[in-house]
């Protein structure tokens, strides 16, 4: 935990925030903290700064809380995804949140297994958890928004265009493509398929929607993989 996430509902005072359960432990048995010392901290969608421990025991812990940084820009990113394996999935949203993706589009496709669908990790208080465990690695406080679309066809014609106007589509598909470009400057639209890749079907629906097909080489990613590497490549 680079950065001590607060809620609004952690302040007992403008300024004092009250913690316990699995801050608290990391607190106390992972950074070991005493009373007196400063961390960093931020408010989940504000600002950062610094709390210091005023009050510590195994129940509970109180800070003193200053914040007055912003948080590091987002990615200009949009990022639609095939619905990946559930415990992939988690680790991919941690990844996103610390990478500082804007927007997470979670789209079916044909090889999605339906099972898939009916994760747990899919509830709106597991998202947001696995948000904020990437949050808390990158030192970001502001969580991606994600939107679950199952119906592919009607998303991809009737509202994709709409967000890839003004930006760089791509989907990233093996294949004779242009390789991924490198280091853009402005915002990006990016649709990634799930294990096996979209099919040929989907790809040229992608494409009309105006996502060019782009490739990262011969090698065969993992989704997980391919999704750090091309947000690396592409920023």
């Amino acid at each position: 935990m680079n950065l001590l996430l607060l809620e609004e509902q952690d302040f007992i005072a403008p300024q004092q925030a009250r913690l316990n359960g699995r801050r608290l432990q990391h607190m106390l048995e992972i950074q070991q903290v005493t009373i007196g010392e400063s961390l960093r901290v931020g408010l989940v969608n504000g600002l950062m700064g610094e709390g210091k421990v005023v009050a510590l025991d195994q129940q509970q812990a109180e800070l003193q809380v200053s914040l007055t940084q912003p948080p590091p820009a987002k990615l200009p990113l949009t990022l639609l995804l095939a619905m990946p394996r559930p415990k992939m999935f988690r680790r991919i949203l941690q990844h996103c949140a610390t990478l500082g993706v804007a927007e997470i589009i979670l789209l079916n496709s044909y090889r999605v297994e339906k099972s898939f669908w009916q994760t747990p990790f899919l509830q709106p208080e597991v998202i947001r958890e696995n948000l904020l465990l990437g949050l808390e690695q990158a030192r970001d406080t502001v969580l991606p928004t994600v939107r679950i679309e199952k119906r592919f066809k009607p998303f991809v014609e009737d509202q994709l265009p709409a967000l890839v106007a003004g930006t760089t589509g791509l989907v990233a598909h093996p294949g004779d493509f242009p390789a991924c470009p490198r280091a853009l400057a402005g915002p990006v639209t990016l649709a990634i398929g799930p294990e096996g890749g979209w099919i040929p079907y989907e790809v040229d629906k992608l494409h009309a929607a105006g996502l060019q097909p782009t490739q990262l080489g011969q090698r065969i990613l993992r989704v997980e993989t391919a999704v750090t590497a091309l947000i690396a490549r592409l920023f």
